[in-house]
């Protein structure tokens, strides 16, 4: 079986040749680079994993996307899409033209991206999405409910949702679930799947992480493993990449062979247009 890490960030350091967005702070660290990424799935016998750049550079998938070009069979990218670009709409029909881009990444917190939630002017892009059939990485942290209105609208939308739709820097154990079934909700629409990405980190215990195998169960009654992707989201974890990959592979005793093949490979292969 082929372990694909469904996220993991990677991030070039803040130069003057190459400067970050004014005034950002480093996301979990000043660098994270491809031969970092590379050198931590050989450690944890991880064949491939997407990339998702990091908001402090800004628009810039270059470095990602030439990690990918460099490396075609081990590493992809999700893109950051500046959806307020003057010829946005023409850009993502092209999107995936460039070697090594699977589709659109959006962490929805800020502006413009909690308008995109809601707003008119942004109608076309959850219609061209749905249209072109882009996979888009997303969470709404705390909100995840305002994905419903919009699936509602545009059924088809090929949506992946973040780290099973909690809050990266919000509360853990129970609390970190509590709105879960904002989320549990969402699987009835059959395109969107779910990341079980940076789970450990959601939990004040170490491995085997007991106060997470409740609501992974629930995620899995609910989508299925043939839409849960597992990831790391390494460069946040709490705990350590071995562990949060035996969370999946050893500790969830539910799971069987198959259901594994599915949440550690298949599933990022199918939902992500990136086949094995």
């Amino acid at each position: 079986m082929k372990i694909t890490d469904a996220q993991i960030h990677a991030w070039y350091p803040n130069t003057p040749q190459r400067p970050w967005v004014e005034g950002a702070s480093p996301p979990h660290g000043p660098q994270f680079t491809i031969d970092q990424v590379l050198a931590t799935m050989d450690a944890g016998g991880v064949e491939r994993c997407i990339i998702v750049p990091v908001s402090c550079t800004g628009f810039d998938n270059d470095f990602a996307l030439d990690g990918a070009r460099a490396h075609p069979n081990r590493l992809a990218v999700m893109g950051r899409f500046d959806i307020d670009a003057a010829d946005a709409p023409q850009q993502l029909v092209t999107w995936r033209d460039r070697p090594g881009m699977l589709g659109v990444r959006i962490f929805f917190m800020g502006e413009p991206w909690m308008s995109l939630l809601t707003e008119q002017r942004y109608a076309w892009f959850w219609a061209d999405m749905e249209r072109l059939r882009m996979p888009l990485m997303c969470t709404v942290p705390g909100n995840m409910k305002a994905l419903h209105p919009i699936m509602d609208r545009h059924p088809d939308l090929r949506i992946i949702i973040d780290h099973s739709g909690r809050h990266p820097r919000g509360p853990k154990d129970e609390a970190a679930w509590a709105d879960l079934d904002q989320t549990l909700h969402l699987a009835k629409y059959k395109n969107t799947s779910i990341k079980v990405s940076s789970l450990p980190s959601f939990s004040t215990k170490p491995y085997p992480f007991p106060s997470l195998h409740k609501p992974i169960r629930e995620i899995y009654d609910h989508f299925g493993p043939e839409r849960m992707l597992w990831g790391s989201d390494v460069t946040r974890l709490d705990w350590g990449y071995a562990d949060n990959l035996r969370l999946f592979t050893e500790a969830l005793e539910f799971l069987s062979a198959n259901d594994r093949e599915w949440i550690l490979s298949r599933a990022a292969a199918k939902h992500c247009d990136w086949p094995l």
